[in-house]
C-alpha cells in the first residue's frame, strides 16, 4: 500500500515554513535523483537508489538519465512489482509529496 503523506495538513500545523524561493534556492529544475532520494527509495522500493532501479528494469536503460528508454507499460509493471506503488503515477505523486515534506521540514 502506498504511503499517504498529507502535506497540506502538516503544513497547516507547522508554525514556521520556508518560502518557495527559500526551498527552491533559485533552481529551475530538481533532478530526478534528488526527488527519488536514497531515503525514499529504501523505504518504498526494493532498491537503494533510483539509478539502481532504472538499471534493474527490463530495458536497455542503465541509469535515471536513460529512463526514457523504458517503455511506459513495462515501467508501470516494474514499479508495481518492485515498489509499494501500483504504478508510475502513484509513485510520482508520492515522491512529490515526500520531497515537499522534506524541504519544508515536515
Amino acid at each position: 500500500m502506498a504511503p499517504a503523506i498529507d502535506v497540506e495538513a502538516a503544513a497547516e500545523a507547522a508554525e514556521d515554513l520556508p518560502t518557495a524561493e527559500e526551498v527552491l534556492a533559485g533552481r529551475d529544475e530538481i533532478s530526478i535523483t534528488e526527488l527519488f532520494s536514497e531515503a525514499f527509495m529504501a523505504e518504498y522500493t526494493d532498491f537503494d537508489t533510483f539509478d539502481e532501479m532504472v538499471a534493474a528494469s527490463p530495458s536497455d536503460a542503465s541509469s535515471a538519465a536513460d529512463l526514457s528508454l523504458v517503455p511506459d507499460g513495462t515501467w508501470d509493471e516494474f514499479v508495481a512489482e518492485t515498489t509499494v506503488f501500483a504504478d508510475e503515477e502513484e509513485m510520482v505523486l508520492a515522491v512529490r509529496d515526500h520531497w515537499v515534506a522534506e524541504q519544508l521540514g515536515l
